[in-house]
């Protein structure tokens, strides 16, 4: 036997294809975006007369009127419910329509599609066209707010939660299957314990998010702080606008950490 140690080949790179990709990609961001770019007039002699208009606003944003706080305080609680029950109401519906739209725990197709079908449409109608509609529905309040709020949340729980149930290994359904269980008996007895923490991250995800939602909705009648803050802007009282946007800050940061806690104890 020859004493020459064996040479491994090298492994092969997929530089020159991951550089042609890299270049196809720059040329069709470059094609698309220069167009745009174009049609954007920009007039900077209309912003170097103006800029001094934006910087009295942002003056007055700097100095908050601290007196305003006492009327505040029952829209930003209006608002946190709001969020709250929005998101608690998703947490109920969002669950089985994940399901049935998710291929591996629902292999019928036809319900599988219809369900995507109806979350797409959800999705892609914007939240300020839902409160508008449901404004002129079920009146001014924070009735039409709630109702936008689960709507935008369960678009966004099951669309983010049944793809990654899809892009995911499942040898426990498969288990399952070969058991002779049933859909029903694997989704309930496998798929669900092993999705709730995607579920719960979903979950305080809209829930942050419903607080800043909530916020913008107001304008229009839905109810919440973004009734109050709309007036003062109205009124170009942007001090108090200020005491609004820093009442709204504290309020995301506490749910960011009551969620940051839950999540740590969750995982």
């Amino acid at each position: 036997m020859s004493d020459t140690p064996l040479r491994i080949p090298p492994k092969p790179t997929q530089r020159v294809r991951v550089a042609l990709i890299a270049l196809a990609f720059t040329a069709f961001t470059v094609a698309t975006c220069l167009p745009a770019i174009g049609g954007v007039e920009l007039d900077f002699g209309a912003i170097a007369k103006n800029w001094q208009n934006g910087a009295d606003k942002v003056a007055q944003l700097l100095q908050p009127d601290f007196s305003f706080v006492p009327r505040t305080i029952e829209p930003v609680l209006e608002t946190v419910q709001m969020a709250i029950v929005g998101a608690a109401a998703a947490v109920v519906v969002s669950v089985p329509l994940t399901l049935w739209a998710a291929r591996p725990t629902n292999p019928n197709g036809v319900t599988r599609r219809l369900v995507r079908a109806v979350i797409n449409v959800i999705r892609a109608v914007p939240d300020l066209v839902y409160a508008t509609i449901l404004v002129a529905m079920v009146g001014v309040g924070a009735l039409p707010g709630l109702l936008t709020l689960f709507l935008f949340d369960i678009g966004i729980v099951v669309k983010l939660v049944s793809e990654a149930i899809d892009s995911a290994d499942h040898p426990y359904m498969e288990a399952g299957r070969a058991a002779g269980g049933t859909q029903s008996q694997i989704n309930r007895v496998t798929a669900l314990p092993q999705s709730w923490p995607l579920f719960a991250n979903q979950w305080l995800y809209a829930l942050e998010l419903n607080v800043r939602i909530s916020a913008i909705l107001g304008i229009v009648g839905a109810g919440g702080v973004g009734r109050l803050l709309d007036e003062r802007r109205a009124f170009f009282a942007y001090d108090d606008v200020a005491i609004i946007i820093l009442e709204i800050l504290v309020v995301v940061i506490a749910i960011e950490w009551f969620s940051n806690f839950l999540r740590r104890r969750l995982v």
